[in-house]
């Protein structure tokens, strides 16, 4: 069952990384999947939460710190620890390597706990920006296995993993506000 199992997995990654490889894709993907490509974007967004997004904005930017602190150390190490999954970039022949390949664990994908796990965050505390942020998570997972440095499964569970870490932090949000919400009644009594 296990061999079965990962040979779709294999099938999937092959699929992602060679038979819809093209020119465009080879140059979309590795900049999408560089964090650095995004720090302005996530300075931004974060400024925004401060200053034009009340209190619930304020609360979400001090949270989503410790969101990808949590999301990131239980992903690189904690599970890569535990299921110590070689990358298919190096086992695998023929990958269509856009990025350095890594020497760390593949499963799960860190980049898919950390984005997932923020999408989930900001669309509890944010409805109306749903749609654009699991986007945003969903094409960056799957640049993972594009770019040959994770299988499907690996994103697949990442997403699992950020998706629960960001409900269960999003409702701490919520405590919070209505926490601080409460505090505010009483004092105007």
């Amino acid at each position: 069952m296990v061999d079965f199992l990962y040979n779709i997995d294999v099938s999937i990654f092959y699929l992602l990384n060679q038979t819809i490889s093209n020119p465009l894709f080879d140059n979309f993907f590795p900049y999408i999947t560089n964090v650095k490509s995004w720090y302005l974007v996530y300075i931004i967004f974060w400024l925004i939460l401060i200053f034009k997004s009340g209190r619930i904005g304020k609360i979400s930017a001090i949270l989503i710190i410790l969101v990808i602190a949590l999301s990131d150390q239980i992903s690189s190490h904690l599970l890569k620890n535990l299921f110590e999954r070689v990358r298919p970039c190096n086992v695998l022949e023929d990958v269509n390597l856009l990025i350095s390949c890594s020497k760390s664990y593949s499963m799960p994908s860190s980049h898919a706990v950390n984005n997932f796990a923020a999408a989930i965050f900001f669309s509890k505390l944010f409805p109306k920006y749903k749609l654009p942020l699991i986007i945003v998570a969903v094409v960056m997972a799957l640049s993972r296995p594009i770019v040959g440095v994770h299988y499907f499964s690996d994103i697949f569970v990442g997403a699992i993993v950020g998706i629960i870490i960001g409900y269960l932090m999003s409702i701490l949000a919520l405590k919070i506000d209505g926490l601080i919400e409460h505090r505010l009644k009483l004092r105007k009594q």
